[in-house]
């Protein structure tokens, strides 16, 4: 298939040693035009009968309020960018919220979900019209026929019926087909509260496709009772036919595997050009067994909680002016809030890779632990291609703590086997982990090459960096102080200008450390949770602020050690 011009983004661009997506999926009304007739399909009509026969330019306006039950199936169509066929509200424009704003369940007369946050509703009025899974089935409302194209959806609840059901994905291409040029608009997707819902939009088989301003919540598996064990709003990156680009930006995204995976199945194809933008990824507190209001599946069983964002097949990927919220441990799983892990999954992705992934202006807060990246064999010893050319700059860890979220308390686990890791920036970092700064775990004849880590306002943690496991087997074991067990995993490591706080001593020179966040000129640390991060300017700048932080314009490129603070907030400005 050609690429329409207006979904070219010119020449290859970089961010460090990370390229940029080349294609970026365009996704605004402009770009979805349906000029034909409009019909109204009310709730005692055939709405696969309007599928069947709607052409393509037109628009079908589900009557509001409505609730259409079954498993509905989009058939292909000879539409093309200038002829979209969109289904939607019957509801006006102006009932909406704007085009670019997040739709919550204040529009299907929902004034708050326990546990989330809240919605801000200006008013509460069930202005969408409901699609609804009524029958036992692996998934459903929404199934693409082979081919189908060019479907824009717009204010609709997209949701299962059949309590007691476990089933996994509400949309999703019929097996062995494809589909392409999809879009998702101002949509509520969920499941129910303690039901198994495995995941709502599964994107494996979809070329152009979209996920904007939107709202997910409820996609959970149930420990020990249940049939699933991974669930996730937004998943792809299985099968056999290509994927991308996405656009996955302005949602809210509650899962409690992960809110974002791509990988993690059987795929001889690796997505490509993935643009994940302002969206906050969370999990209600009132999952966490012991919490108040706890909700687990109807067993009384806890949901199975992984991490946020995980990539275990993807390439040229963008995760820009995100929030995370609330992730911990007690699983297969020690909390990690993002996870850059190639798998070859159960032998069946051979060619999966994780490569080219700038990870920039994005807040994570209330975790275990911040990030993990590594690449390992699979659990039957099968090898993915690589995992390589990783870009993490200007990200805030906020409230770091192993014991409140049961985890390792740690900024970032590195590990390097199969296969070898390298090219990994990590610049312009805040993050305070209690236990350790980073773990690691690679063999000792095999250092991980082209590695850098500057810039970075962190605190050593009482473990500072040492070894993950596995004994004379790691090259951590193998050095000693941080300078040492840096030179033994490592070739060449640039670890330079880093302001840390509580190091014992042994750091590469270069690097300014400091005993305590008083002396590395913090105006308000708050112990690492919910601080003021910025750096002491002068004495009184703040309620810590004794004397000019020693970080100020000490960068490699003369700015402010760690986080460009003032940049993450107008990144993520109205992302909750």
């Amino acid at each position: 298939m050609s690429i329409p011009a207006q979904e070219r983004t010119g020449p290859a661009r970089f961010d460090g040693p990370a390229e940029l997506p080349r294609i970026l999926m365009r996704s605004g009304l402009a770009d979805t035009p349906a000029p034909g007739s409009t019909r109204l399909v009310r709730e005692d009509d055939d709405l696969q009968q309007a599928l069947n026969t709607v052409k393509c330019g037109e628009t079908l306006q589900l009557q509001q309020g409505a609730t259409f039950r079954g498993l509905f199936r989009l058939p292909e169509k000879p539409c093309d960018d200038a002829h979209w066929i969109v289904v939607r509200t019957s509801a006006p424009d102006s009932a909406l919220p704007d085009e670019g704003t997040r739709l919550t369940p204040c529009y299907a007369g929902i004034a708050s979900l326990p546990g989330r946050p809240d919605f801000r509703c200006g008013s509460v009025r069930n202005i969408l019209a409901k699609i609804e899974f009524d029958r036992r089935g692996e998934f459903g409302p929404i199934l693409f026929m082979p081919g189908a194209n060019h479907y824009r959806f717009i204010g609709l609840e997209i949701t299962r019926g059949m309590p007691g059901m476990n089933m996994r994905n509400l949309v999703q291409v019929q097996e062995g087909g494809t589909a392409h040029h999809i879009v998702f608009d101002r949509i509520w997707a969920h499941g129910d509260a303690q039901d198994e819902t495995k995941a709502g939009v599964h994107l494996s088989n979809i070329t152009f496709a979209a996920v904007v301003d939107s709202f997910f919540s409820d996609f959970h598996c149930v420990a020990m009772t249940g049939a699933c064990t991974d669930a996730q709003a937004v998943n792809g990156g299985g099968g056999n036919n290509p994927g991308g680009p996405y656009k996955i930006e302005g949602n809210f995204l509650e899962a409690s595997g992960e809110c974002i995976l791509f990988g993690g199945s059987g795929a001889t194809t690796t997505p490509a050009d993935i643009e994940i933008r302002r969206n906050h990824l969370f999990k209600p507190m009132t999952w966490k067994p012991g919490q108040p209001n706890f909700v687990g599946g109807l067993s009384g069983r806890p949901f199975i909680v992984k991490n946020h964002f995980e990539l275990k097949n993807a390439q040229r990927v963008l995760f820009e002016g995100n929030v995370l919220e609330n992730n911990w441990g007690g699983f297969t799983q020690t909390g990690f809030s993002i996870l850059l892990t190639p798998k070859n999954q159960d032998n069946l992705c051979p060619l999966c890779r994780v490569t080219d992934v700038t990870i920039r202006y994005n807040k994570i807060s209330h975790v275990a632990s911040a990030l993990q990246v590594a690449n390992s064999l699979s659990g039957k010893g099968g090898a993915a291609t690589a995992g390589e050319r990783y870009s993490i700059h200007d990200l805030l860890c906020d409230d770091i703590d192993g014991d409140a979220y049961k985890g390792n308390g740690a900024f970032a686990a590195i590990g390097s086997f199969t296969p070898p890791l390298k090219d990994v920036r990590i610049d312009h970092v805040t993050a305070f982990p209690p236990r350790v700064l980073i773990p690691l775990m690679a063999p000792p004849d095999r250092p991980i090459e082209n590695v850098t880590i500057t810039n970075n306002l962190l605190s050593a943690g009482m473990r500072e960096i040492a070894s993950s496991g596995g004994g004379p087997r790691n090259c951590a074991t193998h050095g000693r102080e941080p300078s040492g067990i840096l030179n033994s995993c490592f070739s060449d490591i640039n670890f330079t200008h880093n302001l840390i706080i509580g190091g014992r001593g042994g750091w590469p020179k270069g690097n300014i450390v400091v005993g305590n966040a008083e002396g590395a000129g913090i105006r308000d640390f708050r112990n690492g949770s919910g601080g003021d991060y910025r750096l002491c300017r002068e004495k009184g700048d703040g309620p810590s602020c004794k004397k000019a932080s020693p970080g100020l314009r000490a960068a490699t490129d003369r700015k402010d050690i760690g986080a460009d603070l003032q940049a993450i907030e107008t990144a993520t400005k109205g992302v909750i």
